[in-house]
């Protein structure tokens, strides 16, 4: 079972954790992770762009002129996708770019996503973070204190809110829930800092997926 050093809040190595083998030591898989990363922006576009028919166009109910006699290529609206102002041929519409990947594949892709992390030894484990106010300074020093210099994802309990609303000021510093982590966060970050009931709490949720 892999093994990470658990540091306290000053970055002082404070112990050891097991982690579980499952989750924190497979291979990862880098196929199953470009699908999830794919299917997680595929399913937050929102497919707003949108352009008018002829049938959607405002105006045009009325034959411009009769049908025969004037010399001109008759025309029933002046609404014509041919005529400026008309209505767009086989033009965008709203559609649906969602993708649905199994379950098993998006516990796989989580897996595989904490695994590298700790393959480069990126997983970084605190024994508690705790603040008795939102304090953005604490959490500036506690980054500092763990050498942690580059993009990072923090998670935390559901409960602590102070931990979250005190780096969402910090820039390249994201929070997440332990039970709401997504590969591309995971990813898109060079370390992932968990605390350690953080770390129990992902355990649960992925071992019982």
């Amino acid at each position: 079972m892999p093994k990470v050093q658990v540091v306290n809040m000053q970055g002082a190595p404070v112990g050891e954790i097991e982690l579980n083998e499952q989750i924190f030591g497979i291979e990862p898989n880098v196929h199953v992770m470009h699908s999830a990363v794919v299917a997680q922006l595929a399913n937050a576009r929102v497919g707003t762009h949108s352009t008018l028919g002829r049938s959607e166009v405002r105006g045009g109910g009325r034959k411009p002129w009769r049908q025969k006699g004037t010399g001109r290529a008759r025309a029933g609206t002046i609404r014509s996708p041919l005529w400026r102002g008309g209505g767009i041929v086989f033009g965008p519409k709203p559609r649906d770019y969602s993708k649905k990947l199994p379950k098993k594949v998006k516990r796989l892709a989580l897996c595989s996503a904490l695994s590298s992390k700790v393959m480069d030894n990126n997983l970084i484990v605190v024994d508690q973070i705790s603040f008795e106010n939102p304090k953005t300074k604490e959490m500036v020093q506690l980054l500092q204190a763990l050498n942690v210099n580059k993009k990072a994802l923090l998670v935390v309990e559901n409960n602590d809110t102070n931990a979250m609303i005190s780096a969402r000021n910090i820039e390249g510093v994201l929070t997440a829930r332990a039970e709401a982590l997504n590969v591309v966060d995971l990813l898109k970050h060079d370390f992932v800092v968990f605390s350690k009931a953080a770390v129990m709490k992902t355990e649960e949720v992925l071992g019982n997926a």
